[in-house]
């Protein structure tokens, strides 16, 4: 997720085109771009308020990565110059020295056209960009970086299911991930209603599938399910109602709401979770949708702890691997962001 060509106050008054992400290099076992992997020559940069940065902060907590790939948190609430480092002393992130993501995209490539989004996985002792490839950086945190999982880390991607994994990976970008973007910045009635239907068509076909089994791709958690809960746990709080995705709510979807809380729940999700930076981002920042910048009060946030029963399915939610530990210190969601 990055800033708009022309600064906020564009989001909803231009159509709507997801950009591809320019840098693409991997990062892999054998660091055949150039960048092996290695612990503690990387920073992943984050905002919690992003789904699509939200995908590598689950992974990196399910995986164990905390102690080999750092990870820097920019403020909610991005100005002109896109995210930045606010929310640490100095208005800089600590590692890199930056006070602005952009910075690192300035020394990958000067003047470059594009926006500045995450996540984004910077090579420390250079200071520069390695990739905005939100697609492929999850892929192979689970599949490269192998080397440096915890004791017990699940096996995200297996690949004796890859090709189911991947069909239902597109389809939720496409209708869900995607979709809600394409209905909440669309700029005409027929754009807007094409795909605030195809959201809802995609969820409804969703819910039958999860009625019947626990996780989206065999009976454990993999990549699928990380990539339908970052949008899944935003849409109540931001989708219904900003992005007009307003068929129903999540809660009113028993299938959904019970398989959502039951990943909530389940360590390495819920606790990545900042509702208060989800909310001030979607409502402060794009301000061509919400001009007052007006952030809601609701919807109250007990329900996210409530019993979902989602057990009685069966599955093993890390196959014949264990839960990660509880977050860092220093990485444990504020207050104000949880239920």
């Amino acid at each position: 997720m990055g800033s708009a060509d022309d600064g906020n106050s564009s989001y909803g008054r231009k159509a709507f085109k997801r950009s591809k992400s320019r840098f693409a290099d991997r990062v892999t076992a054998d660091g055949r771009d150039g960048w092996p992997v290695e612990a503690g020559r990387y920073r992943l940069v984050v905002s919690r308020a992003c789904p699509w940065a939200s995908r590598a902060v689950i992974s990196r907590r399910l995986l164990g990565l905390e102690d080999t790939l750092s990870m820097a948190i920019a403020d909610p609430i991005q100005d002109d110059r896109s995210w930045r480092f606010t929310l640490d002393p100095d208005d800089r992130d600590p590692v890199l020295g930056i006070r602005y993501l952009s910075e690192a995209y300035d020394r990958r490539e000067s003047d470059y056209p594009g926006g500045v989004s995450v996540p984004a996985l910077v090579d420390v002792p250079s200071g520069k960009l390695v990739t905005n490839d939100y697609q492929q950086l999850t892929l192979d945190l689970a599949t490269e970086w192998t080397a440096l999982h915890r004791d017990g880390a699940p096996d995200l991607y297996p690949r004796a299911l890859r090709d189911e994994i991947d069909t239902v990976m597109a389809e939720v970008y496409e209708d869900v991930n995607n979709g809600v973007y394409r209905a909440g910045f669309a700029t005409g009635q027929e754009e807007y209603e094409e795909a605030c239907a195809g959201v809802f068509r995609r969820l409804d076909l969703l819910t039958s599938r999860l009625a019947r089994q626990r996780y989206l791709v065999g009976d454990t958690l993999t990549e699928a399910d990380i990539r339908l809960f970052t949008t899944l746990v935003r849409f109540d709080a931001v989708y219904h109602g900003h992005f007009k995705c307003n068929r129903w709510k999540l809660a009113e979807n028993e299938v959904l709401w019970a398989y959502v809380r039951d990943l909530y729940q389940t360590p390495g999700f819920g606790d990545t979770v900042d509702f208060d930076h989800v909310k001030r981002h979607y409502h402060q920042v794009h301000t061509g949708i919400n001009p007052t910048g007006i952030v809601p009060l609701g919807p109250d946030l007990a329900g996210w702890l409530t019993p979902h029963h989602r057990e009685e399915l069966g599955g093993r939610p890390f196959g014949d691997g264990t839960p990660p530990g509880p977050p860092p210190p220093q990485e444990r969601v504020p207050a104000q962001g949880r239920p």
